[in-house]
């Protein structure tokens, strides 16, 4: 597959209070073929919600191409995130990923309603990790247009 050069690296912010699996995803990216990505973290959706306005910590926080979120955090969680970034103008047309171990189906219905723009089970296998960013790679980085304002 031939894929088209960027002028930056593809940004992707990562929602999660789990430091496993943020290493384990940051480390599954670097597997993707010619891509840059940079991965950015917010402990919880109070952090996420300060990067995407850029406040407090995050005044130069770049604008992510797509969110990863999980569900399941303190402060603010990952379903109350989904629904305050699908319901600003400004940042409802961020890919917005669930990436969490819940596959219950409420959870997944709640999501959706939420307008989430996918649903996937996080592993512990770094194999299959690997698998879920070559494929969130090769969709939303290679095959998708993604909007930019």
């Amino acid at each position: 597959m031939h894929s088209k050069k960027t002028t930056r690296p593809h940004v992707i912010l990562m929602i999660d209070d789990n430091p496993t699996d943020v290493l384990l995803m940051k480390e599954a990216f670097t597997f993707c073929e010619d891509r840059d990505h940079e991965i950015y973290v917010a402990e919880d959706g109070v952090y996420a919600m300060d990067f995407l306005k850029r406040q407090g910590q995050y005044l130069t926080a770049p604008r992510p191409d797509i969110i990863l979120l999980d569900l399941n955090m303190p402060r603010k969680n990952g379903l109350e995130v989904l629904m305050a970034v699908k319901a600003d103008p400004e940042f409802k047309y961020i890919p917005t990923l669930v990436y969490t171990s819940s596959i219950v189906k409420e959870d997944v219905k709640a999501a959706y309603n939420s307008h989430a723009n996918g649903y996937i089970k996080k592993s512990v296998d770094f194999d299959e990790c690997i698998q879920t960013a070559k494929s969130i790679n090769d969709f939303w980085f290679a095959a998708s247009i993604l909007y930019e304002p």
